[in-house]
């Protein structure tokens, strides 16, 4: 199993947390936005291929989910707690 080692670098102009993660592979980075998503089911039964891209990627998440359906429910599964997805 490897190691990696974490640092919280701040906040970027966006509004991010900065995550840098020094492992075997090298340094990754991951950005955390301070603020959750806050969209309900429907927005995201009804929300265009092109925002979902841009909500995946905002978060650090794979925008190759498969089509538009796959992508919405992606996101149901990341950011809706289970009892909204009901």
């Amino acid at each position: 199993m490897s190691q990696a080692s974490y640092t919280i670098q701040g906040l970027n102009q966006n509004g991010c947390h900065h995550l840098s993660e020094q492992g075997n592979e090298g340094v990754r980075q991951f950005q955390m936005p301070l603020h959750y998503p806050r969209y309900k089911k429907r927005d995201y039964e009804t929300m265009p291929e092109w925002k979902l891209d841009l909500l995946l990627r905002e978060y650090g998440l794979p925008i190759n989910v498969g089509d538009v359906n796959q992508k919405r429910n992606f996101a149901m599964g990341a950011f809706l707690w289970p009892s909204q997805t009901e």
